[in-house]
């Protein structure tokens, strides 16, 4: 049975959208550009999912995830991922009192509304596999028992360095699966860091901020995005989009790039397009999603979960010529 959702009203309306205009200030008054990653990291958290962040060293990836945490009054905890790190530092563990013969639950960093890895892929595929029961399920298991997140926000930040870097540990595709959208950090324009430069010689980076919103006006807003309408059309452009990552050769205009994707998406691919893309649209200044909304978070959404073959890395094709080559042979509604 299909459940009708309440329309938007305008009250609604100018509060998120006054939401997000204190949620892109706040990030723009800590990091310098980033315009593509600002509009990620404010989706993802309206969308309610997980964020992957990739750069090389050096390029704010943790300034950038810190900021947009700072700004909600929520619980946050930053678990700096080694190569020792075990899944007990993460989710917790029991701890066994010799007086009382009892075991005591002690929780680990991951219970908290915002958590951030950093550099996630430095640390062991069995402390990466830590969290996948805490991404997908909300839960984690500790000696025996399932203790639960926080019900109202719980957003995993992920930030990992380029596979190519000494001393890191691929993502598994099960993992990787479980971030909503991964996004790409690049250098920054000689003007901005110069701004860049401007801002430490005045002190405004290291700055404190007052949070700005609280858990309840995020709750809030994330209702609000799951009210914005999707047409019937949006949606199929949606579903052709992501089969066409598993079908290339029968999509694809150019016939000879199918031969790179080893992998495609899965559903778990477009469920989050719909949820981003609502996101997406409400942060555009809308109550409806449309195409524009899709190809705009195209390359976040499926970077991540198209699987190349040692064909594409030895051409150096990048995974975003295909998404570009996928999008544009799906005919726009």
């Amino acid at each position: 049975m299909n459940v009708q959702r309440s329309q938007i009203t305008e009250q609604d309306f100018y509060f998120a959208q006054d939401a997000i205009r204190k949620l892109a200030d706040y990030f723009s008054n800590r990091v310098v550009g980033q315009n593509a990653l600002k509009h990620s990291l404010i989706a993802s958290i309206i969308a309610d999912g997980h964020i992957l962040i990739e750069s090389v060293p050096g390029l704010a990836k943790t300034t950038a995830a810190k900021a947009i945490s700072d700004a909600v009054d929520g619980k946050f905890s930053r678990i700096q991922c080694t190569p020792d790190l075990l899944p007990s530092d993460i989710i917790g563990t029991q701890i066994y009192h010799q007086q009382t013969g009892k075991f005591e639950t002690i929780f680990g960093p991951v219970f908290a509304n915002f958590v951030l890895l950093d550099e996630v892929n430095r640390s062991s595929a069995k402390t990466q596999s830590a969290m996948l029961e805490a991404m997908q399920e909300r839960q984690v298991t500790i000696g025996g028992n399932t203790y639960r997140m926080p019900e109202d926000i719980f957003i995993v930040i992920a930030t990992q360095n380029p596979i190519e870097q000494e001393g890191t540990y691929p993502l598994s595709e099960a993992q990787t699966d479980r971030f909503m959208i991964k996004e790409k950090i690049t250098y920054p324009s000689v003007n901005e860091e110069i701004e860049i430069l401007n801002r430490i010689e005045s002190g405004a980076i290291e700055r404190k901020v007052p949070a700005v919103l609280s858990i309840r006006d995020i709750d809030r807003v994330q209702d609000i995005a799951e009210r914005v309408y999707v047409d019937p059309v949006v949606k199929k452009y949606i579903a052709d989009i992501v089969n066409a990552t598993r079908d290339p050769g029968r999509y694809l205009l150019n016939k000879d790039l199918a031969k790179y994707i080893r992998i495609g998406a899965s559903p778990r691919a477009t469920i989050n397009f719909l949820r981003i893309a609502k996101a997406s649209a409400l942060m555009n200044g809308r109550t409806y999603v449309s195409p524009d909304d899709i190809k705009q978070m195209c390359h976040p959404v499926l970077r991540h979960r198209i699987g190349l073959n040692y064909a594409a890395v030895a051409d150096n094709v990048p995974v975003e010529q295909l998404i570009d080559a996928i999008v544009n042979s799906i005919p726009t509604p």
